[in-house]
């Protein structure tokens, strides 16, 4: 069989950007930068068959100036001739997904289109488009290759457990899968990174030269941010990997000497961790690693952040959400503000730059951005992020406020469009939520 997996390309949408001062342009994100681990790891378990990769973001970012995704996928489809065509999708890219799977159709309507990934799995009835064959919610690898093993026999769909077909009339589900897929332990799939080397140096992130990739240490989160679709995906779930397995991956990724640990929160089991940079001392692993970490976390465990600096922790992502503490209780952040300033020391400290993560409501007022403003400006770090409060499909967030969005186009939902009705004229609220890009340590940008 032949199979095409596509990583469509990032929304174009960016109000946060379209607004903003021009002295902060350069500090507001662009783009999401790393690879798709997702797609490689089903590229993996489908090794006995003829596979291709298109990573559209990072033809995108090789060469501006490619053709339309529909046209980009017509050419390879008329190249390589796929059997299937499997797309994984994210909210802000939904629809350039369905426009992949209907340049497919038009193109040749017996490829079978499969689409999969986290909007997959917590909106699966989102996928009614007739370009869609076969959506396939959680993590599927299995489940894809008992797809693949079906279509190549002759074997109907309907008889793949765990999956949602569009028959016309409505997707129908297939039923629950027969039987477990453990992707952090038993079921665990080394991600095939070879179908990336033609993107590898569109991979730098932080001004970086040197290429990065993700490796998860753990799927699922034990916390329930509000705003958070994480751990909704994985029904409230908290999978651990197991520590060779990790050390194993690390040491087949020579093409990377920089490792974004993909993780919903690094530390969660503080042990686990500690023997992971056991391992990689013993081993002579020689990585630069970036982890988002809860600030909290940090306070509770400044002797473990030491030792993950002394380790190669170079950069650390941390959701600092918001300056009020009533605005934390609402996220079901569980961790009070005060300590943010205690988390700063402790990374600097340890020579450990700090991204800190904002989120800004849309009933922010002139006031909130100036409370907001003099409160970064006296807990700086050397990156920082202002993103909007965006009710992500699938979280408690959504559900809360679905009745408040004014926007439901869903190439907006990247965290860089207010999608309510905001306190501020829109463009004056985008406009200042820009102007808090100015406020940071360094001059860097990641």
């Amino acid at each position: 069989m032949k199979i095409l997996l596509v990583n469509p390309p990032r929304s174009p949408h960016n109000s946060i950007l379209d607004h903003a001062p021009e002295e902060a342009k350069r500090f507001i994100h662009k783009k999401l930068i790393g690879p798709p681990l997702g797609l490689i790891t089903i590229a993996a378990a489908a090794r006995d068959h003829d596979v291709r990769v298109l990573e559209m973001k990072g033809e995108y970012d090789l060469f501006p100036d490619s053709p339309s995704p529909d046209v980009m996928i017509a050419n390879n489809i008329k190249e390589f001739k796929p059997d299937i065509v499997g797309v994984t999708v994210i909210a802000s890219e939904f629809p350039y997904a369905i426009e992949i799977m209907k340049a497919v159709k038009n193109h040749d309507p017996g490829i079978v289109t499969v689409a999969g990934g986290l909007h997959a799995t917590v909106c699966p009835h989102d996928f009614k488009d007739r370009s869609v064959d076969v959506v396939m919610p959680g993590q599927c690898a299995g489940i894809f290759m008992e797809l693949v093993l079906a279509i190549e026999n002759g074997i109907p769909r309907e008889r793949v457990r765990g999956i949602f077909i569009n028959t016309g009339h409505g997707l129908v589900f297939t039923g629950p899968a027969g039987v477990s897929w453990d992707a952090a332990g038993a079921d665990f799939i080394f991600p095939d990174r070879s179908h990336l080397k033609r993107w590898i140096s569109t991979y730098c992130a932080g001004g970086s030269p040197h290429p990065s990739t993700y490796i998860f240490t753990s799927l699922g989160c034990p916390y329930r941010c509000t705003f958070c679709s994480i751990w909704s995906q994985f029904g409230g779930r908290y999978y651990q990997r197991d520590v060779e397995s990790v050390i194993t991956e690390l040491k087949m990724v020579d093409d990377y000497p920089v490792v974004r640990f993909a993780d919903a929160n690094t530390i969660v089991n503080e042990r686990f961790m500690d023997i992971i940079f056991d391992r990689i001392r013993e081993e002579g692993i020689n990585k630069s690693f970036i982890m988002d970490i809860r600030f909290d976390t940090a306070v509770k465990y400044p002797k473990l952040i030491e030792k993950l600096a002394r380790g190669g922790l170079k950069v650390v992502i941390c959701g600092f959400e918001s300056f009020k503490e009533d605005e934390l209780r609402k996220y079901r952040k569980e961790a009070p503000a005060r300590l943010i300033e205690n988390a700063i020391s402790i990374f600097h400290d340890n020579g450990i730059m700090v991204r800190g993560n904002y989120v800004i409501p849309a009933d922010y007022t002139m006031d909130d951005f100036k409370a907001m403003a003099d409160y970064a400006g006296s807990h700086r770090v050397v990156y920082a992020g202002y993103t909007i409060l965006t009710p992500m499909p699938g979280s408690v967030f959504f559900e809360e406020t679905k009745d408040r969005i004014i926007d439901f186009d869903l190439s907006k939902y990247n965290f860089f469009n207010c999608v309510f009705k905001t306190a501020l004229p829109p463009e004056e609220f985008h406009e200042n939520v820009g102007r808090l890009w100015l406020i940071k340590e360094g001059m860097d940008v990641i």
